[in-house]
């Protein structure tokens, strides 16, 4: 009896557990300091499609497709989510994922998912572990302080350039003080001839010609 349960065990066939799966291994952490990033998603499978579909998901509940890849055997398409730049790739035994232009929000666990599409039965990997992306801030450039030397180099000049206009203001106003003095001098050394009086100048006198006084000749009069 328990040789013929054995020989029923023989002809029983078994399970291949591993048979048409996908198994996907992803590193655990990825830092991004360019805001560019990639991130390669290995693969095995040991079945027989021939179309394949490889996405990327951002979060931990696989909420937002970031973009995917389709290929087959004689060609391949990659579309982009529009919040991000993204663009796959497939090589054997692996799917790439590059993104650029990366900011500190994006900051998030990535799962990488591979789907068999043709020929049936339809296959997919198993949530795998996920990789980290940490997207650093890049820092705000600060203007540096300048040095001392450019400091005491500019304060020099500015002390010259303030010696010489102060320098050139004494010049002018010495040189234009000494100008008005030549000017009164001129003038004391005028013409000293007397004029006739505004009233006789109609009377045929020359101009530099003393007026004559006739009060003289009046009082010899008889």
């Amino acid at each position: 009896m328990l040789l013929g349960i054995l020989v029923v065990l023989c002809f029983i066939p078994t399970a291949d557990v591993t048979e048409n799966k996908i198994l996907v291994a992803q590193s655990p952490l990825l830092k991004v300091d360019n805001k560019t990033a990639t991130l390669i998603c290995n693969y095995t499978y040991n079945g027989t499609g021939k179309e394949f579909r490889a996405s990327l998901h951002k979060g931990t509940g696989s909420a937002i497709e970031v973009c995917f890849i389709s290929w087959n055997t004689s060609k391949s398409s990659s579309t982009s989510n529009k919040q991000f730049n993204c663009q796959g790739a497939h090589d054997k035994d692996k799917v790439i994922f590059n993104l650029w232009n990366m900011s500190a929000s994006q900051t998030d666990i990535y799962f990488c998912k591979i789907e068999v599409m043709y020929p049936p039965p339809y296959v997919y990997n198993e949530k795998s572990n996920g990789t980290v992306i940490h997207v650093q801030e890049t820092p705000t450039r600060t203007q540096e302080p300048l040095s001392a030397i450019p400091l005491w180099i500019m304060a020099t000049v500015t002390g010259v350039l303030a010696f010489y206009s102060m320098l050139i203001t004494a010049v002018f106003i010495n040189y234009w003080q000494k100008s008005r003095r030549n000017m009164y001098h001129q003038s004391d050394y005028m013409n000293m001839t007397p004029r006739h009086p505004p009233y006789q100048k109609n009377k045929g006198y020359p101009s530099y010609a003393p007026t004559r006084d006739y009060t003289a000749y009046r009082s010899w009069q008889p």
